[in-house]
């Protein structure tokens, strides 16, 4: 039985359609992928472990900004962020005698600041999801940082408290938006804190060596 020519073109224009179509979607995904990567950097990695898979990692990294589209996230006004610049330096002042108590503050004070920018209300992992939307190339340092808040207690070493001061250093002037003029005049360097204690025992009877310093 001949095959009618016309159901011929037909299949395979058919075919061709459906492969059209399979690649136009490839192609989509390629384009969702390479966008979202560059716009998380490494959070999109991190995304992906967690859940275990590309294709929930980026719904996920998605359903976030359209989370955060729906708030009214605002800078940090100037009356704000001179308040802001100043409690920083009485924290980084505290790591001197009570590191762990340092880091717990500079934990507060940057839920404080993203809870007065507008960010939506939440936990630590909702926050630092929120916080990849929009400062992507720091929430590894909110990560990092929050780390030590809820290690075993007594298991955290002074480097540790170190590592998680700067990390939460460079997350604050990330949100304040402080320019190094503004470091240099309001929030004094933690070395220049810090030097005066070397060799001071501190009321956890650590005594302060030069390694104890943040760099």
């Amino acid at each position: 039985m001949a095959i009618d020519p016309q159901w011929i073109w037909i299949g395979l224009i058919a075919v061709a359609v459906i492969v059209a179509i399979a690649l136009f979607a490839r192609g989509a995904r390629r384009s969702r992928t390479v966008a979202l990567r560059d716009k998380f950097g490494n959070e999109y990695d991190h995304a992906v472990n967690s859940a275990g898979s590309r294709k929930r990692a980026e719904q996920e990294l998605l359903a976030r900004q359209e989370e955060v589209s729906r708030s009214e996230i605002r800078p940090v006004q100037a009356t704000h962020r001179e308040r802001y610049l100043r409690e920083w330096a009485k924290i980084e002042q505290h790591f001197v005698d009570r590191p762990t108590m340092a880091v717990a503050e500079a934990d507060e004070l940057v839920d404080e600041i993203m809870r007065t920018m507008g960010y939506p209300m939440g936990d630590f992992e909702k926050h630092a999801a929120h916080l990849s939307v929009t400062h992507p190339r720091v929430v590894e340092h909110y990560r990092a940082g929050h780390k030590v808040i809820t290690a075993t207690p007594g298991s955290t070493t002074t480097e540790d408290l170190r590592q998680s001061m700067l990390h939460y250093r460079a997350l604050f002037h990330e949100l304040v938006g402080a320019e190094k003029t503004d470091v240099a005049r309001d929030v004094p360097r933690a070395n220049e804190v810090i030097a005066p204690a070397v060799g001071r025992r501190r009321d956890d009877g650590v005594v302060v060596a030069d390694e104890d310093r943040i760099r």
